[in-house]
């Protein structure tokens, strides 16, 4: 008989093996373009074999803390980022892992902290979780249930939402429908009496083990009337423990053993000597989803949830703050009163509100109001600029100038963004990231309360042209950033990045044949599985532009871009030339190799250089355009840099060098204009520029802590300064963040 199990374990371990391998070959070859769509799928698959068959998560917990052992002695460090989030996320989705096995898988990860970056911190991270999941079995499933679906308890007040963004630009208005759906799938099977039901049945089986007859408790379950009292009794059981530093094991497991025994009696159950485990599959995180249109509902969307604040309430929901935060939160430029305060109108008490009323009265009175206040900026207090300061240095890891990294202050919410789009979109979010971040500068409301963490989900429905660009002869590609993201995380290029333009295909498939099917899973859990597991970010930074235009109003704008800057020339087209043009010795031949078809320009720059001791250098172009995207070496640690290239108007001639720097500032000569577009948006594009300026942006909380005083000096490097990075970036969630 123990032949036989022997047998089918090791038949399980190489059925197991082998599409372990399998996965781990696409971080190594690249795919044909037509397949590419298809990488992912293997994990996937993977991960809902365990589901669907519990009892293979512990034949693959030895394959994998084995393959990790193997990677760690050959020294093949790309198989360890995807063996370790496999692992990982394994151990949660496991009913009950034996002792010698956790034991095993925590020494394991020890050893990674030998490693370089970014392995050891997360197999530093991985192991601590590890050993708490060792002392509690159960635990972190019970936790990640309770944040995600906001279950109320007294002992682990944390919340966790996901929202994602789709662009309405990249997707079809026919195909949001089938997308809301696949990302919401089973939102049915949300409800918190069944969350309640899976935190029992989950965490009374790991902490039992054998002792637990699975199958029995799950119907006991789902006969009991008083879920709700149990639930909170375990969780009480659980958080003291975890605060007790997992202490007192006998005591722990007498109290869940009662608990066990109390909801058997309670349904009437005959507690049967016979055991057996019941697979209880993590469900996937509460989801919101919203079609990206307007510049604010980012923010909207997270005071509402810092607020808690109910879908079916926002039309009335007043910030829960004493009066003087009430007014401060809610960041106004500009008002429409007397300055007295009975004078104030009722759009004055609207602007209270989350989310503006439509009332008739209101928009008369406000089309009614004489009186207008000069724009004017609160400044902040000096703890507001404090906190905002150690944001910042928290962010960057404190290392900017050469101090230690600062530990997160954990906060009682966390939303993770996920926005799905292309070049285009990260511009939208640069911008609203920015906003967000210039709003907390003034006064501190989000930053006190929510951790906002950042996920990218590249799609495209097609390689368009750059708007400015329309005498393009190839197609632009939308998705630089995403290639960028890829090069410097292959875990993401598998699963993440090759969801572009499969995304729409399956909205495709959703919408054309009806009711569902097994398949319409798949985007949330991969949303899912990319919002648990990828904690490493990659810093984007996000750049300035200074616009002046020429005899039009206003004369001069400020905008910000994070991917690519095009300058085009409109009167000017690109020369290509007939077969007759190459012929030495024509007319025409001498004519086209004489004529500069382009505008003159004046290029002040900086060069990008390790000791940024550079000085700016001037030099003059003729040119029919240009472009100005950031380095390929996307997030990397190493210089952050500009790519400049000039579009020669006589392709036949040596195009110019590529300049890397890190600002310039470009004037038409001879009162020539021309056409600006940010990001490759459309809705982004600016006429009539005589002259751009392009530096890196600042982060408003470094703006804000330096004096009000005119006379200060720009490059002051005083205080906590010194730690702070200047440039304001964008972060991104990857699974490894950069490899080294």
């Amino acid at each position: 008989m123990e032949k036989t199990v022997a047998a089918g374990s090791s038949a399980v371990e190489s059925n197991l093996y082998r599409s372990l391998h399998a996965i781990l070959r696409e971080l190594e070859t690249d795919t044909l373009p037509g397949s590419a769509c298809n990488k992912g799928m293997l994990r996937w698959t993977l991960h809902k074999k365990v589901e669907n068959s519990p009892s293979t998560c512990i034949s693959l917990l030895k394959v994998l803390v084995k393959e990790l052992e193997k990677a760690e002695r050959i020294d093949c460090k790309i198989w360890i980022i995807p063996l370790l989030h496999t692992l990982a996320y394994t151990v949660i989705q496991s009913v009950y892992v034996p002792d010698d096995l956790m034991e095993r898988i925590y020494l394991c990860l020890k050893r990674l902290v030998t490693l370089p970056e970014p392995y050891c911190s997360i197999g530093l991270i991985y192991a601590k979780i590890m050993k708490m999941e060792q002392n509690i079995p159960g635990a972190l499933y019970q936790r990640r249930v309770i944040a995600e679906h906001s279950l109320t308890n007294e002992h682990y007040p944390f919340r966790e939402r996901v929202f994602v963004f789709v662009d309405a630009a990249v997707f079809p208005h026919s195909l949001v429908n089938a997308v809301r759906a696949d990302v919401k799938h089973g939102a049915a099977d949300w409800s918190t009496i069944n969350n309640q039901r899976r935190v029992l049945l989950h965490t009374l089986q790991a902490a039992l083990g054998q002792q637990c007859h699975g199958q029995l408790l799950a119907e006991a379950l789902e006969e009991l009337n008083d879920v709700e009292k149990y639930f909170q009794e375990v969780v009480a059981t659980v958080e003291e423990r975890i605060e007790d530093g997992g202490a007192d094991c006998d005591q722990y497991n007498a109290r869940l053993q009662q608990l066990y025994h109390d909801i058997l009696c309670s349904v009437g159950k005959d507690q049967s000597n016979s055991t057996s485990m019941v697979g209880n599959p993590l469900p996937s995180p509460e989801i919101s989803f919203h079609v990206w249109t307007k510049e604010d509902e980012i923010w909207n969307e997270l005071v509402n949830f810092a607020l808690m604040v109910n879908p079916a309430e926002r039309s009335s929901a007043f910030l829960d703050e004493d009066d003087e935060a009430k007014r401060a939160s809610v960041i106004s430029t500009m008002s429409v009163d007397s300055g007295i305060e009975g004078d104030l109108p009722l759009n004055e008490f609207s602007s209270l509100m989350v989310e503006p009323p439509g009332d008739p009265d209101v928009q008369e009175q406000q089309k009614a109001s004489q009186f207008f206040r000069r724009a004017c900026v609160r400044w902040p207090r000096a703890g507001n600029r404090m906190t905002l300061m150690m944001e910042a240095i928290k962010e960057s890891g404190g290392t900017a100038g050469g101090g230690g990294s600062l530990p997160k202050e954990e906060k009682n919410f966390t939303a993770r963004l996920v926005i799905m789009g292309d070049d285009s979109t990260l511009g939208r979010l640069g911008r609203a990231y920015y906003n967000i971040r210039k709003r907390e500068a003034r006064h501190l409301f989000l930053t006190k309360r929510v951790n906002m963490e950042t996920y990218y989900i590249p799609v495209s429905n097609q390689l368009s042209k750059s708007p400015v660009q329309e005498n393009a002869i190839e197609p632009v590609n939308m998705l630089t950033l995403a290639a960028s993201l890829a090069r410097v995380d292959p875990w993401y290029k598998c699963n993440i990045k090759s969801l572009g333009s499969m995304i729409l295909k399956l909205a495709v498939m959703h919408s054309s044949v009806s009711g569902s099917s097994e398949q319409n899973c798949f985007l949330q859990d991969v949303i899912s599985y990319y919002t648990r597991t990828a904690q490493q970010q990659i810093q984007i930074p996000i750049y300035l532009v200074k616009m002046s235009f020429f005899g039009s109003e206003p004369k001069s704008l400020e905008d910000l871009f994070v991917c690519q800057l095009d300058i085009d020339f409109p009167e000017f087209r690109p020369f290509r030339p007939t077969f007759k043009d190459t012929l030495k010795g024509s007319v025409r031949y001498k004519k086209h190799t004489q004529e500069d078809n382009g505008v003159n320009v004046s290029v002040i720059y900086r060069k990008a250089s390790i000791s940024n001791r550079e000085v700016d250098r001037g030099m003059s172009v003729t040119a029919r355009g240009l472009s100005i995207c950031r380095s390929p070496s996307c997030g990397t640690k190493n210089l952050d840099s500009l790519n400049v290239d000039f579009h020669d108007p006589n392709p036949t001639r040596s195009s110019m060098p590529t300049l890397r720097v890190t600002r310039i500032s470009i004037r038409a000569l001879e009162e020539k204009t021309f056409t600006v577009c940010l990001d490759k948006d459309s809705h982004k594009s600016f006429r009539n520029v005589q002259s751009i300026e392009v530096c890196p942006c600042t982060d408003p909380g470094y703006c804000l802590q330096k004096s009000k005083s005119r006379s200060a000096v720009e490059d002051d490097d005083s205080g906590l300064s010194r730690f702070l990075t200047k440039t304001f970036s964008l972060p991104i969630n990857t699974f490894s963040g950069v490899l080294q």
